[in-house]
């Protein structure tokens, strides 16, 4: 099976045991990938959705829809897991695809392909998905900016970042996922516990856990950020402290407090407040997904209006920030870039627009300037 394949040769190179979780398809992981495909059939077809029409003049009328991308290149690093759900996103959406995975899952990804291509049969055009191997032929695919109109980079930031500098492609994605979670004052015990504790220890290597808490003095003076990372502890999270939380609360300094740790680690500071707490996120954050923990309404909402990042929360695990679970089918990445499409990027990241203009007779320019029709821009 599938499993036994990959899993045999990610063991015998010795790769650490975060990257064989991302490796492993869990029969978790599977069903919650066939629940996202599922949900993508059902979706209505986007290509051709009217977002606006209107009159130019009678007989003369325009509309402006929606029209897939055009060719993807998605290139993974060891989640097997992304593959099915890149393409199902791309039939959903009417693009083409280009798939490179990383070597480690390269066996997992072959038998993936092989039963999506025998599973679509004659529905899918001759080369519209195709199983990219090899340095050397991406290398050679991100100089065809002509041909390829979006690369998506899911991996690492030395991936991204190198995707970005080499490949005049546009390139959709995030470099870092510094998720922070800012527990307020106010903040109800139990529930910053619980909002905590997910956002780091459900899926520590996913790039929507938590890596920077942020604790409101208050909760240094009456005991209750001991408490907190004494749970976190005994979860077998190892903890880095800033500045205050190193002198207030025992931790050992961190190398760096914009780190994207990827396992069981996490840094922590203390803040004065919502306000230091925003500062913070703007210095040290990556734009991905933020979560303040409060019972304060108005604190929240000011927390979440301030804070410049893809996805805002309040009450709830930074891990909620996936295209499955805000109800998109899939993602084909989280973008914490600001154009085109931010935080997960389902269906419609992957759709363009364009302007349709249709007349009933034949329409000139000309002839509106010789007086024989007037513009009328009435909305349809």
């Amino acid at each position: 099976g599938i499993k036994a394949g990959y899993m045999g040769e990610a063991e015998s190179e010795s790769l650490d045991r975060h990257l064989r979780d991302r490796l492993r398809l869990t029969e978790p992981k599977l069903r919650t990938l066939v629940q996202g495909l599922e949900s993508l059939a059902d979706m209505p077809d986007p290509v051709g959705k009217l977002v606006a029409a209107r009159e130019i003049t009678p007989g003369l009328e325009l509309r402006h829809e929606t029209t897939p991308l055009g060719v993807l290149m998605v290139i993974f690093e060891s989640r097997p897991d992304v593959l099915p759900q890149v393409v199902g996103l791309a039939l959903r959406s009417g693009n083409a695809l280009l798939l490179k995975g990383g070597r480690e899952a390269k066996r997992s990804n072959r038998i993936l392909m092989d039963i999506i291509t025998k599973a679509l049969g004659d529905d899918l055009p001759e080369g519209a998905f195709q199983l990219v191997e090899g340095r050397e032929a991406v290398a050679g695919l991100l100089e065809m900016h002509h041909y390829i109109h979006l690369v998506i980079p899911r991996g690492s930031n030395e991936l991204v970042q190198s995707i970005q500098r080499t490949s005049r492609i546009p390139v959709m994605g995030h470099a870092d996922g510094i998720c922070h979670v800012y527990v307020d004052s106010s903040a109800d015990p139990t529930k910053a516990r619980q909002v905590v504790l997910d956002s780091k220890t459900n899926y520590p290597s996913a790039c929507n856990a938590m890596e920077t808490l942020l604790v409101h003095e208050d909760w240094v003076h009456n005991g209750q950020a001991a408490d907190l990372l004494q749970s976190l502890r005994e979860a077998g999270v190892v903890l880095h402290g800033g500045r205050r939380a190193v002198a207030e609360l025992g931790l050992e300094p961190a190398e760096s407090m914009s780190c994207e740790y990827g396992c069981l680690e996490a840094g922590v500071e203390v803040v004065s407040g919502p306000e230091e707490a925003v500062a913070w996120v703007s210095t040290y954050g990556s734009g991905h997904t933020e979560c303040i923990v409060t019972e304060d309404a108005a604190v929240a909402e000011r927390f979440l209006s301030s804070v410049d990042s893809a996805c805002v929360f309040h009450n709830a695990s930074t891990r909620f920030a996936d295209g499955f679970r805000f109800g998109l089918g899939a993602e084909v990445g989280i973008s914490t870039g600001r154009l085109h499409a931010r935080g997960p990027v389902g269906v419609e990241g992957l759709m363009t627009t364009r302007w349709v203009l249709r007349s009933s007779t034949s329409h000139t320019v000309t002839q509106h300037a010789d007086g024989q029709w007037a513009y009328t821009h009435a909305p349809r």
